[in-house]
């Protein structure tokens, strides 16, 4: 059985939140460094985190970490170009990368937007094998940092409810049908999140009050709560949640 060892944090609001999840997110780095020379991290999408990456990039926070050591990649994407408005790549990249100045050959981005989506996801984990020096035969490599949001609908990355990728146990990533919402999109699976060091959800708003509380308090269901299924093997699962998301926690 996993060990989950999940924590959760309850800031007064959505700016706080932020605030503690960049320290985090700079202490996690810099101990990455200067433990093994550089630091993992795949990043989220959607609105959520933009705050964060723009806090990121400011004096306090920047300085405290070598961002050149840092290899960024995506937990999941959407079947869009790079530059589309809606491309969590595009966000993160005005938002974070491009004003910390990273190299290109730091970003390992998903190419979400070709044809062939299941290939995509292979060559992904082709991406990520080489990056950590190991063989796709191996068991996943653990990322030092996995951030992560939580849908209102209970998903997170591309992890959506009642959809394959929830079972992929042998994949690292895959391309996910999600028949709600007509599209396809590539995403990180259970089998590589759990994996990770340190495992950061970040909350807020109100909208999302009712399933926070079936998620880290209801019965556990994570085919209709995909969230609920991110439990780390031997590492941490750190919620930052503002007082209007966690009104409803017990």
């Amino acid at each position: 059985m996993m060990n989950t060892n999940r924590t959760t944090h309850c800031l007064s609001d959505a700016e706080q939140v932020v605030r503690r999840v960049a320290e985090s997110v700079v202490q996690v780095g810099a101990a990455a460094i200067e433990r093994h020379g550089r630091f993992f991290v795949a990043l989220s999408g959607g609105a959520t985190p933009r705050p964060l990456y723009r806090l990121l990039t400011q004096g306090g926070y920047r300085d405290q970490i070598d961002w050149s050591r840092v290899e960024w990649f995506w937990t999941d994407e959407r079947t869009v170009p790079p530059d589309h408005p809606d491309s969590n790549y595009r966000m993160a990249s005005e938002a974070l990368l491009v004003p910390l100045g990273i190299e290109t050959r730091r970003i390992h981005g998903m190419r979400a937007d070709r044809p062939e989506l299941d290939g995509s996801a292979q060559d992904y984990e082709r991406e990520i094998a080489d990056s950590f020096c190991v063989s796709r035969a191996d068991r996943p490599p653990r990322f030092d940092l996995i951030l992560l949001g939580m849908g209102d609908d209970g998903h997170t990355a591309s992890l959506f409810p009642y959809t394959s990728a929830l079972n992929a146990n042998d994949r690292w990533v895959v391309a996910n049908d999600i028949p709600p919402l007509n599209t396809r999109r590539m995403t990180m699976t259970y089998n590589l999140i759990n994996r990770a060091e340190h495992i950061v959800f970040v909350v807020t708003g109100k909208d999302k009050a009712s399933r926070l509380a079936e998620v880290l308090q209801g019965a556990y269901d994570p085919q209709r709560l995909p969230a609920q299924a991110v439990r780390s093997d031997s590492g941490t699962v750190e919620w930052f949640v503002d007082a209007a998301s966690a009104i409803q926690l017990k």
